[in-house]
């Protein structure tokens, strides 16, 4: 395997690891939402609370892998 697909792997399993927590925030705001509902939230606005969260955390897995391949690239 080339430092690139190295590379690739690394960024992809942050993005994972990223929006699993993302999902598992956007989940505890999703049932909150359904908890706290008097009939005008819905499970679609709950489901949306949960995708909007794992995306979010999906971006800032990246944004956290780019600053550590930042901080670990040599000096040269």
């Amino acid at each position: 395997m080339t430092e690139t697909e190295k590379e690739a792997v690394k960024a992809t399993a942050a993005a994972g690891v990223g929006a699993g927590v993302g999902g598992a925030g956007g989940a505890s705001v999703g049932i909150l939402e359904l908890a706290a509902a008097q009939g005008t939230v819905t499970g679609l606005t709950a489901g949306l609370a949960i995708g909007v969260g794992a995306f979010a955390g999906a971006l800032l897995g990246l944004a956290g892998y780019g600053v550590y391949r930042r901080l670990t690239k040599p000096n040269s």
